[in-house]
């Protein structure tokens, strides 16, 4: 590895621990909210980034953009009303990641006169804000992707549960489709999911919104 990726990895970790943990946190704690205690017993409603963080999908994710943590589980006959909790569970861990990145563009743009032109240390802290600020708008889209096993999926399948084996076999095919392109993606190069275009979007206009707001 070249000391400028090691560099990278380094402004890269903090934002992508806040957001896993978070994001996983978010999910366990509004299945608890639901009724169903099974995350709980687990552990998983903790801000511990090591109840959540899945070593070797975190060490995938870091060198080769693409990863993931510790699945959330639950049992949704304990759900109050499952059809409407289950998704509730599945927009938390992406809606928290968007309250995350819009609180830190907030603080960002803020602080951002005290932060340009004061040294080096300072231009760290400006460019983990920015990976920091960027990773979790990429959490929030990347996980609201409508294919098995990201959490948009479980609002697109949802309704289809009380057909138990039409949503099995999507689930099962849904899964192996998104593997197929995501191992596609690594060995071509080639961006078949193109969410880079609505996390800059989203980025740079939260930036800009609070530019305007605040100087």
């Amino acid at each position: 590895m070249g000391h400028l990726d090691l560099i990278r990895i380094l402004k890269f970790l903090p934002g992508i621990i806040l957001g896993l943990t978070i994001h996983e946190f978010s999910h366990a704690y509004i299945a608890r909210q639901c009724g169903d205690k099974t995350s709980s017993e687990q552990g998983r409603v903790s801000l511990n980034p090591f109840k959540h963080i899945d070593f070797l999908g975190f060490a995938v994710l870091l060198f080769a953009g693409f990863g993931w943590a510790k699945p959330v589980q639950f049992n949704e006959q304990n759900l109050r009303k499952p059809q409407t909790d289950i998704m509730k569970i599945a927009i938390a861990g992406p809606l928290s990641n968007a309250l995350i990145a819009i609180l830190i563009s907030f603080l960002y743009t803020f602080f951002d006169l005290f932060i340009k032109g004061h040294g080096a240390g300072l231009r760290i802290l400006n460019d983990i804000t920015l990976y920091a600020i960027y990773l979790n708008w990429g959490l929030f889209v990347f996980n609201l992707i409508p294919i098995p096993p990201l959490d948009g999926s479980h609002l697109l399948l949802n309704y289809f549960r009380k057909f138990p084996d039409l949503h099995a076999k999507m689930v099962r095919y849904g899964s192996l489709i998104f593997f197929a392109l995501i191992l596609i993606m690594l060995v071509t190069k080639i961006d078949i999911l193109p969410i880079w275009p609505v996390i800059k979007f989203l980025g740079n206009g939260c930036l800009d919104l609070f530019h305007n707001l605040l100087h």
